[in-house]
């Protein structure tokens, strides 16, 4: 049983996780109401839009460093700080290049915590010999589907001020009642690691980060199954509600069901993920994963009726859910902060670059064998994963 302050800290980090999804969520849903104030054309809010993919990257590769110097703990806090801060700014700009630099702020504040919380989450994983990396991510699914609900909700009686005014408001809450036991809370380490350093770690105290070649290339493997992951989350969340809709014939209701019906699958999946790793371990979760999620891609872009559309991507999810929380974890084992950082990097990489392969695959083919890509690149984290076996 993990004693009560290895609890407490499960308890806090859950809190931030969800928080990360609450208020990247609630972003999200303003941005038509942002176009609209800001008189972007669509290519323009697109090019807006980078800033939060550019802010974030930038800032990924650093926050890994600030990690090893300062500790995952305070860096977790103070980004959440700044997360919170910089949700409230968007609204406030009247022209694409101030978004721009507003979003590249808030990108910067989501890169960084997402990099401090997960290189936290990976100490704590370690010291309770528990794999129970799925629920943190679950919480943040959690949080983002209350964030994007509640945007709905009050999307047509709150203006984008007062909304992102509010989510910053109750992101500041959450970092205070969080923050202090976050702080207290010494980052945990495994009972035969209290001494010495990590298995391709640098030694503390050497001045020198480097890792081994070895442990390098495993670092970079486990962000290409993190990639492969994220592009089908990119790519579903963009483009799955407009296959249903443009190629099967379904409603705007209809078609909104299918990326409910796949965030909900991967919710729920990342709630079972401790229990499938404990029984099945990383490799086989990570094969079976994405040869499940490739299957159930290929059901979902090519069925020809909604039912077994929707079905497919139910499938996906399940299958994609747990994928992403092993890669870090096995990343953050390896590296620490500099093998989170890494891969999730490569995840976020693959995030980004979903929708526009999609697009273009869509462009000289049609978007239901674009969608195939998606299968692809499952099968593809399968077959990595079942390279990576002697890794863990």
């Amino acid at each position: 049983m993990p004693g009560p302050d290895l609890t407490r800290l499960r308890i806090v980090l859950t809190a931030f996780f969800a928080l990360d999804g609450f208020v990247f969520a609630g972003w999200v849903v303003r941005i038509p109401a942002i176009k609209e104030q800001t008189g972007a054309s669509a290519g323009a809010l697109g090019l807006a839009l980078l800033g939060v993919s550019a802010g974030a990257v930038v800032t990924m590769t650093l926050t890994g460093r600030l990690c090893r110097r300062y500790g995952s703990h305070p860096v977790t806090v103070v980004c959440a700080v700044l997360l919170s801060l910089s949700v409230t700014l968007p609204p406030l700009t009247h022209s694409v290049p101030a978004l721009g630099a507003a979003l590249f702020v808030f990108g910067s504040a989501y890169g960084g915590i997402n990099v401090a919380f997960n290189s936290a989450a990976v100490d704590l994983v370690g010291a309770l010999r528990r794999p129970i990396m799925p629920t943190f991510h679950a919480a943040f699914s959690l949080g983002g589907m209350i964030g994007a609900g509640l945007g709905g909700l009050v999307a047509g009686s709150l203006s984008p001020t007062r909304h992102l005014l509010g989510l910053g408001i109750i992101g500041l809450l959450v970092t205070a009642l969080a923050g202090p036991p976050l702080l207290r809370q010494a980052p945990p380490r495994p009972p035969d690691e209290r001494t010495g350093a990590r298995p391709g770690k640098a030694v503390p105290g050497t001045g020198s980060d480097r890792l081994d070649p070895r442990t390098r290339r495993l670092v970079v493997v486990f962000g290409l199954i993190a990639l492969c992951t994220a592009y089908g989350e990119g790519a579903l969340a963009d483009w799955g509600a407009l296959h249903l809709q443009q190629d099967l014939g379904s409603s705007a209701g209809a078609a909104a069901l299918g990326y409910s019906c796949f965030a909900l699958a991967m919710t729920l999946g990342r709630l079972t993920g401790t229990t499938l790793l404990e029984r099945f371990g990383r490799t086989r979760t990570v094969v079976i994963g994405g040869s499940v999620a490739a299957a159930g891609m290929l059901l979902g872009s090519l069925a020809p009726a909604l039912w077994a559309a929707l079905l497919g991507y139910l499938i996906t999810g399940l299958g994609l859910a747990n994928l992403f929380p092993v890669a870090v974890e096995r990343a953050g084992t390896l590296a620490g902060p500099s093998g989170v950082a890494v891969a999730s990097t490569l995840g976020y990489g693959g995030m980004l670059l979903g929708p526009p392969a999609i697009g273009f695959l869509a462009e000289w083919l049609s978007l239901s064998v674009a969608l195939t890509s998606v299968a692809a690149l499952a099968g593809l984290a399968a077959l990595i994963g079942l390279g990576t076996r002697r890794a863990g």
